[in-house]
């Protein structure tokens, strides 16, 4: 036996170990890319980035290979600093880390991903496998991709761009087997409860898919019902015992020299600081270092103000319904809507006191009191059939 003969197993065993190692390399890089990956799910419920997925990999490579590589080698003076052999080891074992990182972060992610949409996680921000759908009893409502295909809700304040920013192209997971009511109820108490939407109107398809979606808001504090040229200034004022929010008050300075400054209308007050509504012409006779006396005036109570704040505080609001020449609405009677009808004008402009037995007809103007989605099916059934016609198409 020659000495080639009994060197080569030698060489072969030692190149064996040597794949079997780099094959080990790329495995552990893609176990902590996984491992990286279905953390990052868990703790932002979105998808860990490439780049780091890939950093995270390398960074176990080269923490073995600073270990129990190179390193010990050199301590034992079994190789050189710069030994080609060594060189081209390390460089290997670094390429297959970050070949095999990305690879574990798509499968440590889709196993996060199936995971906890199965054990009820609120969001997240891509579809989960059919497998998880059909077998984890979960429905998975993806909003529209596109901010504009998110509307605004008539009748109500838009809500802000970032907020349609933020909502597009999400994917809100829900128990399975809900009725399509029962699951446009959850979408909306998400969307108001997580993201401060005021309100949601939405229509879904029996399998989640979004077909309409628009929200709205209303604005807080008492601005949207001032009446034009008027304005809200804060003093600080003595109110009357019988004062309330609503009433007409005279504003008199106090002093040595008393004097009637200016009539408006009391809105709140606390203590002694009073939130008056005045004229913008008057709101500069008032001084915020100055303290007011407040006279309430007798007046008749103000029905327009109890149902403005009334209608502030509900989920409806108030719509005006054409009724259209030969739409479902003509000879409907009134009491059979699916709203609250608050007055109806004719065509000819008089305005009916509503009697039980009236029925519509084409050209009247409902006023109706309801929610968005109702306001749209009776806006549909109100069109003519050729208008009606061409919105469906």
């Amino acid at each position: 036996m020659t000495l080639l003969q009994v060197a080569a197993p030698a060489v072969d065993s030692t190149l064996l170990r040597a794949l079997a190692e780099l094959l080990a390399f790329g495995v552990g890089a893609a176990v902590v890319g996984g491992t990286a990956a279905l953390v990052y799910r868990w703790y932002t419920k979105v998808r860990l980035p490439l780049w780091l997925s890939v950093l995270f990999g390398l960074s176990g490579v080269a923490l073995t290979l600073n270990t129990v590589g190179i390193f010990s080698d050199l301590l034992r003076g079994q190789t050189g600093i710069f030994d080609t052999t060594r060189i081209l080891y390390n460089v290997a074992a670094l390429g297959l880390g970050a070949v095999g990182a990305p690879a574990g972060r798509l499968v440590g992610d889709r196993i996060a991903t199936d995971f906890f949409a199965v054990a009820g996680v609120r969001e997240l921000d891509v579809e989960v496998s059919r497998l998880v759908r059909s077998v984890g009893r979960i429905t998975d409502v993806t909003l529209p991709e596109d901010v504009d295909d998110i509307g605004d809700m008539e009748g109500y304040d838009p809500v802000s761009e970032s907020t349609k920013e933020a909502l597009a192209g999400k994917t809100l997971i829900f128990p399975r087997r809900l009725t399509v009511v029962e699951l446009q109820e959850r979408l909306g108490t998400r969307l108001r409860d997580d993201y401060g939407v005021g309100h949601v109107d939405v229509e879904l398809t029996a399998d989640g898919t979004v077909e309409y979606l628009a929200l709205g808001s209303r604005a807080t504090g008492i601005g949207p019902t001032l009446a034009p040229g008027t304005v809200a200034v804060a003093v600080r004022a003595d109110p009357a015992n019988a004062a309330s929010p609503g009433d007409r008050v005279q504003v008199w300075q106090t002093g040595s020299e008393t004097e009637r400054l200016l009539t408006a209308e009391l809105r709140a007050h606390v203590d002694d600081v009073a939130t008056l509504a005045v004229d913008e012409q008057d709101a500069t006779r008032l001084d915020a270092a100055e303290t007011y006396r407040l006279v309430t005036l007798p007046a008749e109570p103000q029905a327009e103000r109890e149902f403005a704040s009334l209608l502030r505080a509900a989920e409806e609001t108030m719509y005006v319904l054409t009724v259209g020449e030969g739409s479902d609405l003509v000879g409907t009677a009134v009491e059979a809507l699916d709203a609250t009808v608050v007055a109806v004008k004719s065509a000819d402009g008089g305005i009916d006191d509503l009697p039980h037995d009236r029925t519509l007809a084409a050209g009247d103007s409902v006023y109706v009191v309801c929610t968005p989605e109702t306001y749209r099916r009776l806006d549909a059934r109100g069109r003519p059939p050729d208008s009606a016609e061409t919105q469906s198409s």
